[in-house]
């Protein structure tokens, strides 16, 4: 399903300079946080609350997370050319009907449209990375310009406006000309794609989204989901969702360890700011930069967990991320001082992004080698999707 794993197979063997590569991925995060702080601005501009216009926030995660392997499978049907240039109009056409929109409404489309991609972005540089080292790289870009997201987004609100900030993924179309120049055509696979298993994945994802919107219907959607699902995977068991990496036991709870510190912290992201807010009455920009600071220090944190994790065991190492994670929690519900919230936002960025790094390894391990890219796949999707869970839980907590 995702075979996002780096190679090398660009034009006459050259790798694309990797600052292209960062450029091309890293406003994908920027584009993801920045809206954190400027939802009320969204919602005001079309007399709506900042609950409704967070939409726009969780539409763009959702179709992240569930573009991203569907972006892998096109790269591996259709080749890298086909994935830069869809993704690159992909992301034009929605900045465009984001920064035309008149209606609410068209301005989630156009978000869901840029989502889709600016995952094929992502995807493209990871592929054409060809070294960890590289790949590093563009993870460390992308930490970076999602922890100056929020303070990106508040100040271009107010000097400039709220749509300049909803298409700062146009930003990644700069590189994509440069990229091209270095993408070889490859060959590409003849292997029937299992559509049917992506729809109904597709489906669950939205499904588990919209159960804080609409519980019953989301519910019955799911259910019906889970139930195709399975009859789907008795009938094709090497498809979408293959039926060995949903067996084990050791996949499933590292993914389901990751999925819940995802949606933790992707909930917090839009929380703690406003708790800063009514709490500790800090300015907008003041809790901007202060989540930036905090933001900051959690990913050097997390550069410096992962690269000592392995000394530890597995239960080691997931219990300091649990811990890290119940922590986080409890200073958004208690706490009142603000130094304690931006503790909140360290420890539960600094979770996430450990888990998210820590558990992948674990959670193929127990896979077949063949399966591993499909394992890797599905595992991204579930961290993905805590972000488009976040948003939606968040305009329940504070944004209501």
């Amino acid at each position: 399903m995702n075979d996002a794993t780096p190679t090398r197979s660009t034009a006459a063997g050259h790798l694309v300079p990797v600052w292209w590569l960062v450029l091309m991925a890293a406003p994908v995060a920027a584009a993801n946080n920045a809206t954190v702080l400027i939802l009320d601005d969204v919602g005001a501009a079309f007399g709506t609350s900042a609950a409704s216009a967070s939409w726009a926030a969780t539409a763009f995660a959702l179709v992240l997370a569930v573009a991203t392997p569907l972006q892998a499978a096109l790269m591996r049907h259709r080749g890298q050319l086909a994935v830069l240039w869809t993704s690159a109009a992909l992301v034009t056409l929605g900045s465009l009907v984001v920064l035309l929109a008149p209606w609410l409404p068209l301005i989630v489309a156009g978000r869901a449209i840029q989502a889709a991609g600016g995952a094929g972005l992502n995807v493209l540089a990871i592929g054409l990375a060809g070294s960890a080292r590289r790949v590093g790289a563009i993870s460390t870009g992308m930490g970076l310009l999602g922890a100056v997201g929020p303070l990106l987004g508040t100040q271009l609100s107010t000097a400039v406006s709220w749509r300049l900030v909803l298409v700062l993924l146009a930003l990644a179309l700069i590189a994509v000309p440069f990229v091209h120049r270095y993408v070889a055509r490859g060959a590409v696979s003849n292997a029937r794609f299992d559509a049917w298993g992506a729809l109904l994945v597709v489906v669950l994802s939205g499904a588990v989204v919209l159960f804080t919107a609409n519980p019953l219907t989301a519910a019955l959607a799911a259910m019906i989901a889970i139930l195709l699902l399975m009859f789907h995977i008795r009938r094709r068991p090497d498809g979408y969702v293959p039926v060995e990496t949903i067996r084990s036991r050791v996949f499933l709870n590292s993914a389901g360890l990751t999925l819940t510190l995802s949606a933790s912290y992707f909930t917090l992201l839009f929380v703690i700011p406003q708790l800063l807010i009514t709490r500790a009455d800090w300015t907008k920009d003041t809790a901007a930069t202060g989540q930036l600071v905090a933001m900051v220090v959690a990913s050097l944190a997390t550069l410096g967990f992962t690269a000592v994790a392995a000394k530890f065991s597995r239960t080691q190492v997931r219990i300091v991320l649990v811990t890290a994670g119940a922590l986080a929690l409890l200073a958004a519900f208690f706490a009142s001082s603000p130094v304690l919230l931006l503790i909140g936002i360290f420890l539960a960025l600094f979770a996430a992004i450990s888990a998210n790094a820590t558990q992948v390894a674990v959670a193929t391990s127990a896979v077949p080698e063949t399966q591993k890219p499909v394992a890797i796949g599905l595992f991204t999707l579930l961290y993905l999707l805590g972000g488009a869970i976040g948003p939606a839980l968040a305009s329940i907590l504070v944004l209501s």
